[in-house]
């Protein structure tokens, strides 16, 4: 594993799947593997978990890790290219990508969408730009159109509980529904969580939203798409409830009549659904507090997995960064 940035920089996500369980029965198992490593986090928009979850992988790991807020503890970075800088950015990327390349061993980066220009969106420009001028390996910390530290941590959950429930001589069916937010969100963690269970292909993966919200064929491809929400729900073994804005009618939301709100009356059809949500949730708006707080909610298990997804994913750019060396 060169970078980490999609589901198809993995070659067997149920190897690394595994490999994270592993480290959650016994975390510091590597813990000499990072020593006098180091890993740049650059947070081009705020986190909490992902930011956590990531510098406690690395520090089980053996790795220094350093924290930067762009915008907030630097320079505005520019990055188009030919820019004439005579404007808010102080710094152009290819300037500074090559010298973090030079402080770090890994370099970290979460960056956003504008939700305004999808073809600059969905081309990945700012994240690209870090791979092509930093030379070093780049892990992804949610990008404008995926998150993929996110969708390998619901993936390792649905496949823990999945043991628990001793459910492994059948294809689970999971369903992915749209849930309603107050305000515009991007589809990255739709889009990532589609394209990382239809890569698995361990699931009956169905997709359910209100016409207007569909994703691109991309990532939705090989699930079925249901409008119908109670028709989509129905013998479900987990239910993943995720908001986001229209992609053709880009960064806006299309109005939406009846109730998308996941509730336990909305449970009644299925097969005693798991329900997964990535956070930060807005409490009866996306998910009743009988769900989140009920016993059919693996949302707090979720987020605790964020670790050992990191710390997996951590390990394979090392292991692989140490082997070219050696080479």
């Amino acid at each position: 594993m060169n970078h980490f940035t999609s589901a198809h920089d993995v070659k067997s996500i149920s190897a690394l799947v595994e490999k994270a369980l592993m480290y959650k029965s016994t975390p510091w198992k590597d813990e000499s593997l990072g020593k006098h490593k180091r890993i740049g986090c650059l947070f081009l928009n705020p986190s909490m978990r992902t930011r956590l979850s990531t510098q406690i992988a690395a520090q089980q790991l053996g790795m220094e890790t350093v924290i930067f807020n762009v915008g907030q503890d630097g320079w505005a970075l520019e990055f188009a290219d030919g820019a004439i800088m005579n404007g808010t950015t102080v710094e152009h990327v290819k300037d500074a990508a090559p010298i973090l390349g030079n402080y770090f061993d890994v370099l970290a980066i979460r960056t956003f969408p504008s939700l305004k220009n999808k073809e600059e969106d969905y081309s990945e420009y700012i994240l690209n730009q870090f791979i092509k001028y930093t030379g070093k390996p780049i892990l992804s910390l949610e990008s404008a159109t995926l998150h993929p530290l996110q969708s390998l941590t619901d993936i390792i959950t649905i496949s823990e509980s999945m043991q628990a429930q001793k459910m492994e001589s059948r294809k689970p069916k999971i369903v992915m529904t749209w849930a309603p937010h107050i305000k515009a969100l991007p589809q990255c963690v739709a889009n990532s969580f589609a394209q990382w269970v239809n890569k698995w292909g361990e699931a009956e993966f169905t997709i359910t939203h209100p016409i207007g919200y569909e994703l691109k064929e991309e990532f939705t491809q090989g699930a079925t798409i249901e409008y119908n929400q109670n028709e989509a729900l129905k013998n479900a073994d987990f239910i993943y409830v995720k908001n986001w804005s229209a992609y053709t009618n880009y960064g806006m939301i299309p109005e939406v009549s009846g109730s998308w709100m996941m509730t336990n009356e909305k449970l009644i059809s299925t097969n005693n659904a798991k329900i997964l949500h990535c956070l930060p949730v807005r409490r009866n708006v996306e998910l009743s507090d009988e769900i989140l707080d009920g016993s059919n909610s693996l949302v707090t298990k979720e987020a605790s997995n964020r670790v050992w997804a990191a710390q997996a994913v951590l390990s394979e750019l090392l292991v692989n960064s140490i082997n070219n060396q050696v080479l």
